[in-house]
């Protein structure tokens, strides 16, 4: 009887980029992709890595700087920055902004629906000043 090798679960694209991110936010400064690609145990690809760093720099999430003839990596947003800007571009990408926003406003719950009109409070205050 041949013996069956399990494949490694296969993670989503968002999972990656939220370790990549977590891995960036641990380092003491920019790190390479080499660094990540060893924080995150090594069983990521180092192509792999590059590809979701280059996703995340098109995203706006991490910035790099020349290190030689490599790059080295900086976390710019966290995973809260991460989350909204997936949601700006969402909006950005109705015609109808109207509708989706009232769609999304009457999808909450109450606790959510209160923490939104207390930061929209906040915001319109804070323009106040």
């Amino acid at each position: 009887m041949a013996e069956q090798r399990q494949r490694p679960r296969r993670r989503g694209q968002g999972e990656l980029e939220a370790l990549v991110l977590s891995a960036l936010r641990e380092a003491d400064g920019p790190a390479t992709a080499g660094w990540v690609q060893e924080r995150l145990g090594g069983d990521l690809a180092y192509t792999t890595v590059i590809t979701i760093l280059t996703r995340l720099l098109a995203k706006g999430a991490v910035t790099r700087e020349r290190a030689g003839r490599s790059f080295a990596w900086t976390s710019a947003s966290d995973q809260a920055g991460l989350a909204a800007h997936r949601m700006r571009k969402v909006l950005d990408s109705e015609s109808d902004r109207e509708a989706v926003l009232a769609s999304f406003v009457t999808g909450l719950g109450p606790d959510d629906e209160r923490m939104l009109r207390e930061l929209l409070g906040q915001s319109r205050n804070e323009g106040e000043d």
